[in-house]
């Protein structure tokens, strides 16, 4: 059953970015990437997670997807043959934004362990 979903979380997201690419218009300068996909185990729904750049543009972003979600609903359902269908719930994606987070502070103690100190 886990490999199903996971086979199921795969082929969603796949095909939604692809939905997303081609139908949905976002502003300049805005990078979207669907990061990951959690389906839950009845296949009721499935929380797809999006992580934008700039990341003060995402909650816009999650706007606009979320005003678009029956179209893309619609289009993921004539794409794909399944019963039953997962309904799609757009999320932002914290966990990359922290481990970016990390990274910086990671980048930055390391350049501070590099310098001199002055004697």
């Amino acid at each position: 059953m886990v490999k199903r979903i996971e086979r199921v979380n795969q082929l969603i997201k796949k095909e939604l970015s692809q939905i997303i690419l081609r139908e949905i218009d976002f502003p300049c300068n805005v990078l979207v990437t669907l990061t990951r996909t959690d389906t839950s185990p009845n296949l009721i729904e499935t929380k797809v997670f999006v992580s934008t750049l700039p990341e003060n543009r995402s909650q816009e972003t999650l706007d606009i997807l979320n005003k678009n979600v029956y179209m893309i609903q619609q289009a993921l359902n004539k794409r794909l043959i399944m019963r039953p269908m997962p309904k799609i719930m757009f999320r932002e994606e914290k966990i990359v934004r922290e481990a970016g987070r990390v990274e910086e502070i990671l980048a930055q103690e390391k350049k501070d362990c590099k310098k001199p100190e002055n004697v």
